[in-house]
């Protein structure tokens, strides 16, 4: 046990400080990407091939609330690109959404508990579908395939599609923003029992954008959620400042997490702004990938 603790206290100094001026090739991780399953525009094979014209080597696929998109993506992929099977889980933590990447989680572990969240994302579809048809703007959502999560923007798309805006930026503004007349927060899945949901299936637990969270002071939160079993944070993203990445690096150290980063990949213009960055533009080091590994139980 001694000689593990060593190890994993290694690999993560090593994994953050790979970012000591690593060649450029060796920028080629993808570990937050989403898919026609949840909220993204693309499906996983086209995923795969966006990814690989792109020069990644490992692609996570962490759509929200479901392990759906996996063996497309896995098929599509074959010998050419390595797929990480993801997740990421909503939760909340001080009445605010607070999401969660897990990665190799044990999909006949977690699947069964993930029923109830899907189901509860299918009442809030209800819930949104009935405020629009109140404010004047029904809408029509188009059919989704098996596993598929209902999510805004197919809702931006439907609202576009029938009409009521010119753009997915219109219908986010008017309708579906966090402060908008449409928008109907998630159901509540407390963050320590989403962490423990995750460590259960085995996967590697990480903060997804920590600092885009505004549930409080994240300093404040972060030594609950280490208690609790959280493994890692997600240093490397679209909407973290230097200044945040520096933080999160620092607090890595400080609670022996790992570092994780990914784009946050919607599809292109996904959102209307929202994590619209190009996949493999973030530069997060391969030497980030085989830690996240090695922690996996």
């Amino acid at each position: 046990m001694q000689r593990l603790s060593l190890v994993c206290a290694m690999n993560k100094s090593q994994a953050l400080h790979s970012t000591n001026s690593p060649p450029p090739e060796s920028f080629m991780l993808e570990l937050h990407t989403h898919t026609t399953y949840s909220d993204g525009s693309l499906s996983p094979t086209e995923l795969v091939e966006a990814a690989i014209a792109a020069g990644v080597t490992a692609l996570a696929i962490t759509d929200h609330d479901t392990l759906g998109g996996w063996t497309e993506a896995i098929a599509a992929a074959g010998d050419r690109l390595e797929i990480v099977p993801g997740i990421e889980l909503s939760t909340l933590h001080n009445d605010r959404s607070l999401h969660l990447l897990g990665f190799w989680p044990d999909r006949e572990v977690l699947e069964p508990l993930l029923q109830e969240q899907q189901a509860g994302r299918w009442r809030r579809a209800e819930a949104i579908a009935t405020k629009l048809a109140e404010l004047g703007a029904p809408i029509v959502l188009p059919e989704l395939q098996e596993g598929q999560m209902p999510g805004r923007p197919h809702f931006a798309q439907a609202l576009l599609d029938a009409g009521h805006v010119q753009s997915w930026d219109e219908a986010f503004r008017r309708f579906l923003g966090e402060q908008a007349p449409a928008y109907v927060p998630y159901e509540k899945l407390d963050v320590i029992e989403g962490i423990r949901w995750l460590r259960d299936a085995g996967a590697v637990v990480v903060w997804a954008h920590p600092f885009l969270w505004r549930g409080g002071r994240v300093e404040e939160a972060l030594p609950l959620l280490v208690e609790a079993g959280l493994q890692g944070l997600e240093v490397i993203h679209p909407g973290h400042s230097p200044s945040d990445r520096r933080q999160l690096e620092e607090w890595c150290e400080r609670y022996d997490l790992l570092p994780s980063g990914g784009s946050d990949y919607h599809g292109p213009g996904n959102g209307g702004g929202r994590h619209a960055e190009a996949l493999n533009k973030q530069a997060v080091p391969t030497g980030w990938l085989e830690p996240l590994r090695n922690a996996a139980d």
